[in-house]
């Protein structure tokens, strides 16, 4: 049992020796990796960062010519470093169980690569390192899908309504149009008229302006069947794919984000316009709502609420 023990806490390299069977593969290995980075699903751990540190080892099936002292041959370290930075830069993520299978199955993409030990670790919450370790292989039931490409993306028109054109008649006519139109749709709109509770807290008063966005989100789904409340990226690319009309509820996402928009929940047009970004969008238009300057691969324009044609 002290054996089991001692190489339970052993790293990862030890442990892929262990059981590594008769014949066991060759092995590359990331030991102490820290990096500094905001994780974690307590409401403490928002707003700042803390250390986390990795150790990976990646099992590798051998070549089956010579290396020849050629590093284009080989899985590099720099695949290794590359899945944690990539996946640390996607979005903010709230477990760290969830950061290991996302670094686990970006490793495995990569032709040599059999089986990954991932440990990743808090350094900062208790007086010792909080973790988890996972081990991953291409031989396991579960389905590897490669991330997307940028280019495998839907490129939608996002289309910001005021609270006015969310009233206007003519609000099932223009979706008509829209969905007529040749790029998917993603809605936004702002908080509704009635007055939101002040804080005097940067931190507090962003979530309470997150919340009303989504209260008036809700307001237009009442309005049309076909506008659908999402909250999570995923959603929003399903979504687009099956051609549905999403209405942006922009809590999780941009409280979520590593690089998170500079505009305050408040100017509701000008998070549309870090959203648009945010998801590629081909086009911008804002109904009832004048359109600051857009950046310049990002074409936009406005209509008048009571237009009747888009």
């Amino acid at each position: 049992m002290s054996n089991e023990i001692k190489l339970a806490f052993a790293h990862p390299d030890a442990r892929s020796r262990a059981t590594g069977g008769a014949q066991p593969h060759d092995r590359i290995s990331l030991r102490d990796h820290v990096v500094e980075v905001e994780i974690g699903a307590f409401q403490s751990e928002r707003g700042k960062t803390q250390r986390v540190q990795f150790n990976i080892v990646v099992e590798v099936c051998p070549l089956d010519s010579l290396i020849d002292d050629d590093v284009d041959r080989i899985l590099s370290y720099d695949k290794v470093t590359e899945a944690i930075a990539t996946e640390l830069a996607a979005e903010r993520l709230n477990l760290l169980e969830t950061l290991a299978e996302r670094i686990a199955e970006r490793i495995l993409f990569e032709p040599q690569a059999e089986r990954v030990f991932v440990r990743v670790e808090k350094l900062d919450r208790g007086p010792g390192a909080l973790g988890v370790e996972i081990v991953r292989s291409k031989g396991d039931p579960a389905l590897f899908t490669a991330p997307p490409e940028p280019g495998d993306r839907p490129h939608p028109q996002v289309v910001f309504l005021s609270n006015a054109a969310i009233a206007a008649p003519h609000l099932s006519a223009w979706l008509d149009q829209l969905e007529a139109g040749e790029h998917p749709v993603l809605l936004c709109v702002g908080p509704s008229d009635s007055a939101i509770p002040r804080t005097g807290h940067a931190m507090t008063q962003r979530r309470i302006d997150l919340l009303a966005i989504e209260q008036n989100a809700w307001v237009l789904a009442a309005r049309d069947p076909r506008c659908v409340v999402v909250e999570t990226r995923t959603e929003l690319d399903w979504a687009m794919k099956q051609g549905q009309i999403s209405v942006w509820a922009p809590s999780k996402i941009v409280l979520d984000a590593v690089d998170g928009p500079s505009a305050k929940g408040g100017d509701a047009v000008a998070l549309a316009l870090w959203f648009a970004r945010t998801m590629e969008a081909a086009a911008f238009l804002a109904i009832g709502e004048s359109l600051p300057e857009t950046p310049a691969d990002l074409p936009g324009r406005s209509v008048p609420a009571d237009a009747t044609r888009l």
